[in-house]
């Protein structure tokens, strides 16, 4: 059993304050917000639990020798590469995320695109425009074959929502495995440039580690057929950017949908914007109406657990950056 009140440092992007819901702890804990490396150095110090709201923090490496008593890290995010420093990983410290808070909605804005590519929406919205009526055929989706890059619990959301209007979904992983009720195949990513030219969509939904880091670039472009469509709500390193817009260019893939970047925000300069076969969200393909208030609770039911000394839900495997599939 802890003690009655303990630290709970609580590490936002500057200006964002305490997260919605997260007042529901006071009087149970002592909350402090931390939003840059100075204020998180002098916040941790006693601090038992640290709660990161903010994915792309480069606080914690230089304020961690301040985290003297350190027991949980927890992401209000499903990436956890920005946490996962050195000292983080070899230590005993247990790293919890957000898995399961926004699978599906996650899952619905893939199908989404995958649809708005199929039924040409763009090309509509470009000839609303232009005030032109044209009568054009598009494709049918059932029937047509998509690849998941990442059969995690967000893969294989993405998975069922495709099989259930008639698409055929495979998947990658780190190994093979036999194929199951959502996936037909899964494949190893060591297999990833063979199998790629078999699909009309390429989804990824990995997370970002030194194995994904990079894991489209030119080659795997120009091994997908020329029809096909890359939509990437993963993390944004995994895909180079700069042989995505050749790709783009060029032919070698028909269009992309992009929710994740190298650089965020996107630069408003970047050629990416004016591509027409590029559909461009902020960073926003999860997050549903109440999502902050919804990460809260889950926080604040795993520190239930941590209080009364129990497993904590999704704890991350620190050596490959996510939390193990079941």
């Amino acid at each position: 059993m802890t003690q009655a009140r303990p630290k709970i440092v609580v590490l936002t992007a500057p200006g964002e304050g305490l997260p919605e819901g997260m007042n529901a702890l006071e009087g149970i804990a002592e909350l402090q917000v931390a939003e840059d490396a100075e204020s998180l150095r002098a916040t941790l110090p006693g601090a038992r639990v640290l709660c990161v709201t903010d994915f792309r923090t480069e606080a914690l490496a230089e304020a961690w020798p301040a985290a003297d008593a350190l027991e949980w890290i927890h992401a209000t995010s499903a990436g956890v590469d920005a946490l996962l420093i050195p000292e983080v990983r070899e230590s005993d410290i247990p790293v919890t995320n957000a898995r399961g808070i926004f699978d599906r909605c996650i899952a619905e804005y893939v199908l989404g695109q995958i649809i708005a590519f199929c039924k040409d929406f763009a090309g509509n919205w470009r000839l609303k425009q232009s005030h032109q009526w044209q009568h054009r055929e598009t494709e049918p989706v059932a029937g047509r074959s998509v690849l998941v890059v990442g059969a995690g619990s967000i893969g294989r959301q993405i998975a069922r929502l495709c099989g259930a209007i008639g698409m055929s979904p495979d998947g990658v992983g780190r190994r093979a495995r036999p194929g199951d009720d959502d996936f037909g195949a899964i494949y190893a990513q060591a297999d990833l440039i063979s199998v790629l030219p078999d699909y009309d969509f390429v989804v990824i939904a990995a997370p970002l580690t030194a194995d994904t880091e990079g894991l489209f670039g030119e080659a795997e472009f120009q091994a997908m057929h020329p029809g096909a469509r890359l939509i990437n709500i993963g993390r944004g390193p995994i895909v180079n950017t700069d042989a995505l817009v050749d790709a783009l260019r060029d032919g070698a893939i028909d269009g992309a949908a992009l929710d994740v970047f190298e650089q965020e925000p996107l630069p408003p300069e970047h050629p990416l914007w004016d591509l027409p076969n590029a559909h461009i969200s902020s960073h926003m393909a999860g997050d549903f109406i109440g999502w902050k208030t919804a990460l809260s609770q889950q926080f604040i039911d795993n520190f239930e657990r941590w209080r009364n000394g129990e497993t904590l839900n999704n704890t991350v495997d620190k050596a490959h950056g996510f939390v193990p599939s079941a």
